[in-house]
């Protein structure tokens, strides 16, 4: 009986009635209110030494257009495609950090440049408009199939930016933008040298094949030919032209009249010499590249603004131009083709992508929320010091008891 009148005792004295909460509260009102301003104080003293100003940078996906005098249309072909856009997305974090490797960085921009590094900040600040989203798509799914590739058009590209001041923040999204298209620009002239090593690479041992076996076939046509010479020689009756048509390379081509298969005979000579000044233009249109990649690879590994690269590679083929023959339309044919590659590179990363507005900054965010998150937080600090006290106070004086 007398254990169970203690237990109930000591039940009674642990419970927490009503009255004392809010008599703790009464007693403890002044130093919960003081510790919520000094919080709040401390946030928003915080949000004005760690706050950041933010930017925009709006970027215009411009069209070329492009006219077809034979039909009479036009068709819009954009700076930048879906697919051209993810491959940049996702090679630029890479480029950023062999920049900052490398030291390569602009000068006073290396903080900017280590920012840019990372995966997820080209996914959360460089936002792609398109010309339909994706609930414009269901809604118009079926309509007219003239909608179905506007859902991957690229309009516009957002950069997004943050800096300590406003023109801190400004100059950051400036920055950006201009690693975006100077970083594209060198992305797509790597890809596009790559290109060129591997056509020379593979290209140039094949078509050596090529002129080897020709050559060995227009041996035997020459024999052909002289083998024929010779029996028109011997039978000169047999030298009338026949009107009947029959492929020479046909089995009964052998009965046809001899003058007809001695024609036909050096018809194959000719086509296969064709064909070898063919294969050796193309192997001098190699040799062309070659030179040309010989002095542009070195470039890409010292150079990694794309549009000061891109400069540089025109200048070379300037040079390249100058050491061939003026008459000389086969040379300039690659040498062309190199050109306008470039010229549309520059294009797409200058008139292409750009800005017909200045960036725009929002200023500091997040006041409300810091200085709430501050108030909240000295207050509950406290309020756990204080509950804390009382519980340690309880404590002693029970073990005293």
């Amino acid at each position: 009986m007398q254990n169970s009148i203690d237990q109930g005792t000591h039940s009674d004295e642990t419970e927490i009635s009503l009255l004392d909460i809010v008599k703790f509260l009464l007693d403890s009102w002044k130093r919960l209110a003081f510790a919520a301003l000094v919080g709040a104080g401390l946030g928003l003293t915080g949000w004005f030494i760690l706050g950041s100003y933010s930017a925009e940078y709006v970027l215009l996906n411009n069209t070329n257009t492009n006219t077809n005098t034979n039909t009479n249309t036009n068709t819009n072909t954009y700076g930048l495609d879906l697919l051209s856009w993810k491959v940049i997305q996702k090679s630029l974090p890479n480029l950023a950090t062999q920049i900052v490797e490398d030291g390569k960085a602009p000068e006073g921009q290396a903080e900017l440049y280590r920012t840019l590094t990372g995966d997820q900040w080209w996914q959360k600040n460089v936002i792609p408009s398109y010309a339909l989203s994706k609930a414009d798509t269901k809604d118009l799914a079926g309509v007219s199939k003239e909608f179905d590739g506007a859902s991957t058009t690229i309009l516009s590209v957002a950069v997004s930016a943050s800096g300590s001041s406003k023109q801190g923040a400004i100059d950051a999204v400036r920055g950006a933008a201009q690693f975006l298209r100077s970083g594209g620009a060198y992305l797509q002239i790597r890809s596009m040298l790559n290109a060129y090593e591997g056509e020379v690479i593979s290209a140039a041992g094949e078509i050596q094949r090529k002129i080897t076996g020709t050559q060995i076939e227009m041996g035997y046509q020459q024999q052909r030919a002289k083998s024929l010479e010779v029996l028109n020689k011997r039978y000169p009756s047999n030298s009338s032209v026949g009107q009947q048509v029959v492929d020479p390379k046909e089995s009964g081509a052998k009965y046809l009249p001899i003058t007809t298969q001695i024609i036909a005979a050096n018809n194959d000579i000719n086509q296969s010499k064709e064909s070898l000044n063919r294969l050796e233009d193309r192997l001098a249109q190699l040799a062309l590249t070659k030179s040309f990649l010989d002095e542009a690879l070195p470039k890409i590994e010292t150079t990694f603004d794309g549009l000061v690269l891109d400069k540089e590679l025109l200048e070379i083929e300037a040079k390249l131009r100058t050491k061939i023959g003026k008459d000389d339309p086969k040379q300039k044919e690659i040498l062309d083709q190199i050109r306008s590659q470039l010229l549309i590179i520059q294009a797409r990363f200058t008139k292409g992508l750009e800005a017909n507005t200045a960036p725009t900054s929002s200023g500091k965010k997040g006041m409300i929320k810091s200085t709430a998150g501050g108030l909240a937080g000295g207050f509950f600090l406290v309020l756990m010091l204080l509950l804390g006290q009382r519980v340690w106070t309880g404590i002693k004086s029970g073990g005293t008891k």
